[in-house]
């Protein structure tokens, strides 16, 4: 008979549970909302520098350029999000139900499939075979679902927190450079977009690598490599098209 957990051994296992599904809430967040700042505050930039570039843009076209490219990329990204995550969330749903099927169709060789799992893992056969009955008496779904499809059956991806994080994010983000080239520093305004990009995307980058545990410098350099080639690009498109138009 297998020996029952004591009550401390089970307030571990909730304990352990609760911080797994945070972390998971928290990575969800982060993703989706460092993804979207990012990606604010380079497509705007390279928007709003790409007119700025032409022979005789203005502050109001510059604004209206940068206004347009954050709202439609604000939903755009969300919009993007939120199919991508249903998605998501739909086929864990679906691999749940035929999983939950399997199991109430042929039970022992679940079992078995199980324990054959953690057997892969290193454990013997008899631990292994223990393990996966313990695991499967305290709740069968979730300890295949776990094992087999590396799913939490307790804990799905929410489509609307990442879509709306996207937004917000995106929307932040863009407004940086948006607020920095349609200053009144008309002579310096592509100095200011540049220096204004380059410090959000430091704090961006740093800010993402510290909370998801990573070493900041490299996501800090990616962010600003990535962005100075994209003003960069943008600009000259800009200055030779407009060019051409004027001409």
């Amino acid at each position: 008979m297998t020996k029952p957990n004591t009550p401390e051994i089970d307030a571990l296992i909730t304990s352990t549970e609760f911080k797994r599904n945070a972390m998971a809430a928290k990575l969800n967040w982060l993703r989706a909302g460092v993804l979207g700042a990012n990606d604010g505050i380079m497509s705007t930039s390279g928007m709003v520098l790409g007119v700025a570039a032409a022979p005789g843009a203005t502050s109001g076209s510059i604004l209206v350029a940068g206004v347009a490219a954050v709202v439609a990329g604000s939903i755009s990204m969300a919009g993007g999000e939120y199919t991508s995550v249903s998605a998501q969330r739909d086929s864990e749903k679906a691999a749940l139900a035929l999983e939950r099927e399997e199991l109430k169709a042929n039970p022992e060789a679940e079992l078995r499939e199980l324990a054959w799992f953690y057997e892969q893992k290193g454990m013997s056969p008899k631990l292994a075979f223990q393990v996966a009955e313990e695991l499967t008496a305290k709740d069968v779904l979730k300890a295949h679902a776990e094992a087999e499809l590396g799913i939490d059956s307790d804990h799905h991806v929410s489509p609307i927190q990442a879509a709306l994080s996207s937004f917000v994010a995106f929307a932040i983000g863009g407004m940086l450079p948006l607020l920095a080239v349609a200053g009144p520093w008309v002579d310096f305004r592509l100095q200011a977009t540049v220096g204004a990009v380059v410090l959000a995307l430091l704090l961006t980058g740093y800010v993402g690598a510290k909370i998801g545990g990573a070493k900041p410098m490299r996501g800090m350099v990616r962010n600003v490599a990535i962005s100075l080639l994209t003003m960069g690009v943008t600009y000259a498109i800009g200055s030779l098209v407009g060019t051409h138009l004027v001409g």
